[in-house]
């Protein structure tokens, strides 16, 4: 049998008119395969009527499947137990108990339920109870697809299958008061009202959209009909956490103000109108917009303006993580405007009264940063002025200078020539084009020349023993390409009375978490006896050559390379330097030599040393001048007493060659295991 809800109606009224003159045990049931009206429908029911004696009626229904379009609902179960009177007024009142199985949320599964139907006042009450949680209904009956909502300490969980009719969002946590009504279409619902959040959560399948202990209070319409879903929200939030994109915010207990005009379809969320507003930290109005996977697919901001710290600590903090600006110190004044399309840029400015900022890292810091920039890759803009008092890149320090900057058709290019002092020298740059929107390819194109600059404070701000001399170098062409910088030409390095000169020179990902350095060292005519005064390794005598290939070092160690190092002309070196080449080596003093006699020279003549080391992995494979079964020569000496030094350690593990020599360098005696 299928009933309409006009049948069902009619039924239960003439049901219910025939109870004063029914018996005291008169029972009825009611079934029915389907049962449908607008927006529900109801599958398997059963309804019982009994005469309870005291001029109600005992109605029981269960439904063992029932689906509400506008909620969400599908396939979950219904049971509701009661009692039916009708009063001095002529109401219908029904006072017991729905139970719901299979809602999403886990909502309904037992609660108390009143409702009153008067045809007098064209009306029907439904009041709901469980627990703390309650929800007041008014609609008029001839007119059921609208109604008036009162909802108080109502879990946020139990609208989970109404919010994924519009979003593949989850609700996590939560409790709701709101004032609302709410009208039901074929295609949808409309909906408006005023509301208050109590530590309420959510997040996304992709993790990218989250949020936790949020409180708020506001106002809000939705319409999912004819359409995407259109959402407007005018609120004040109130502490909790919120991560939009990259993006994290930990609010602050006074009120942020967030407005915003939303089209949510499929999952994806576009935010045409987005304003937020923490007095003391940020003001952000734009729009915003994220696939259906919660990825970020626009962003533009039409203006913000950023007081630090306050700003970085509540919103910035994971963001520049990702740009590998971590732990920040930052103070100032930031405004400007930025627009993202597909996750690249399309045009940002910024300007600043005042900024000085540094990581923890000693990467990346700036002090007195005044100015700002504007690029857009397309057409031109106004030219700009950027200064600074100082700027550090891994941990050198570079003086006061300014800047003048202009974007034409994409590329942001510097308008004249500047100098920058740096460690008692000088970087000029002659040139530089940047390209912010390149995907691939050349991003940046430079030429800059370094004079001057003192080798001693170099080495003392990368935390070396002391070197003395100078580094210069022109550098004709520095360039970005993909995610790695690029120099042509060289630089040269005038240490220890000899030459350094460094070739081949690139770094990848410059502030990510392991930036990647490789390059190709020439060392020619080192004078050995200043080298090993500073590393305190032993006196030796005489000139350095040798090379360092395909060096790489990842966040700074070595990871691989290929060195060869000859002291080719000659000269003398102590008995310490002799033993400490011995360990570095794992190997001993050749057969003829006694220790006894060695014992009674402090220096000994030779006419060679070599040593070399190829790193592969975490092994270097050790050699010297020649090799043979036994090893390998490290030192050729000449006269009487005459002195070779044989390396027996072919493969050695390279952490423990890293602490052999840093024992030499400081001095101590290497251990050789």
């Amino acid at each position: 049998m299928r009933l309409t809800s006009s049948h069902l109606l009619l039924c239960c009224c003439l049901l219910l008119g025939l109870v004063p003159a029914a018996p005291a045990r008169a029972d009825v049931q009611l079934k029915a395969s389907a049962i449908s009206m607008k927006g529900v429908k109801l599958q398997t029911v059963t309804i019982d009527l009994g005469n309870q004696g005291t001029g109600g009626v005992a109605l029981t229904m269960h439904a063992e499947q029932a689906a509400v379009a506008s909620l969400g609902w599908r396939r979950v179960g219904l049971n509701l137990d009661g009692t039916v009177q009708r009063d001095p007024q002529l109401r219908w009142i029904f006072d017991g108990t729905l139970r719901v199985t299979g809602a999403p949320g886990g909502a309904l599964k037992h609660t108390h339920v009143r409702f009153e139907v008067s045809h007098a006042a064209n009306t029907l009450l439904l009041d709901l109870q469980q627990g703390k949680a309650q929800a007041h209904i008014a609609m008029p009956l001839d007119q059921t697809s609208h109604a008036q909502v009162n909802l108080q300490k109502f879990p946020l969980a139990w609208l989970q299958g109404l919010v994924s009719t519009v979003w593949s969002g989850r609700l996590s946590g939560g409790r709701l008061d709101a004032e609302l009504a709410m009208d039901l279409r074929d295609d949808g619902l409309q909906s408006s009202g005023q509301f208050t959040l109590s530590r309420a959560g959510f997040d996304t399948p992709a993790g990218t959209l989250a949020g936790q202990a949020l409180n708020g209070s506001g106002r809000f319409s939705v319409d999912t009909t004819d359409g995407p879903a259109r959402i407007d929200l005018d609120s004040n939030l109130r502490g909790g956490e919120l991560l939009l994109g990259s993006i994290y915010a930990k609010l602050p207990d006074h009120p942020v103000r967030l407005s915003l005009h939303a089209s949510v379809q499929r999952g994806a969320v576009e935010l045409s109108r987005l304003r937020i507003n923490d007095p003391d930290a940020l003001q952000v109005s734009g729009t915003l917009a994220f696939d259906a996977k919660g990825n970020l697919r626009t962003l533009k901001l039409d203006h913000f303006n950023a007081n630090f710290p306050v700003a970085y600590q509540r919103y910035g903090q994971a963001w520049l993580s990702t740009l590998g600006l971590r732990k920040l110190s930052i103070d100032g004044q930031l405004s400007g405007s930025v627009d993202l399309q597909g996750g690249e840029p399309r045009s940002f400015a910024f300007t600043t009264s005042g900024l000085d900022f540094s990581d923890a890292a000693g990467r990346l810091a700036a002090s007195g940063l005044q100015g700002g920039l504007d690029w857009s890759a397309q057409g031109e803009r106004p030219a700009t002025t950027l200064s600074w008092q100082s700027l550090q890149f891994y941990r050198i320090t570079n003086g006061a200078a300014q800047s003048r900057w202009q974007s034409r058709g994409g590329m942001l290019s510097l308008l004249q020539p500047i100098d920058i002092p740096v460690l008692k020298g000088q970087w000029h740059i002659g040139r530089l084009d940047w390209r912010p929107a390149a995907q691939k390819g050349q991003r940046l194109d430079t030429s800059m020349a370094i004079t001057g600059v003192d080798m001693a404070a170099f080495s003392r701000a990368m935390g070396w023993p002391a070197f003395p001399g100078t580094l210069g170098g022109a550098i004709p062409s520095l360039r970005w390409v993909d995610n790695r910088f690029e120099l042509q030409g060289g630089l040269t390095a005038n240490v220890f009375g000899g030459f350094l000169d460094i070739t081949q020179l690139s770094l990848e990902q410059p502030f990510g978490p392991a930036p990647a350095l490789t390059a190709d060292i020439q060392l020619s005519q080192l004078n050995l006896g200043a080298i090993t005064s500073v590393f305190d390794f032993g006196s030796i005598s005489g000139r350095l050559d040798g090379s360092i290939d395909n060096l790489r070092l990842v966040d700074w160690s070595p990871v691989a390379f290929k060195a060869n190092l000859l002291a080719g002309s000659g000269g003398r070196i102590s008995q310490r330097a002799v033993n400490n080449l011995t360990a570095v080596g794992g190997g001993g003093i050749a057969a003829g030599l006694q220790g006894v006699v060695l014992k009674l020279f402090k220096t000994f003549s030779y006419s060679r040393i070599g040593l070399s080391c190829t790193l592969k992995g975490s092994v270097c494979q050790m050699g010297g001048l020649d090799s043979n079964d036994g090893g390998y020569t490290i030192v050729e000496g000449n006269g009487l007493p005459r002195l070779q030094v044989i390396g027996h350690q072919t493969q050695v593990d390279w952490p423990t060659l890293v602490r052999r020599l840093e024992a030499t360098a400081h001095g101590a005696a290497p251990q050789v295991r």
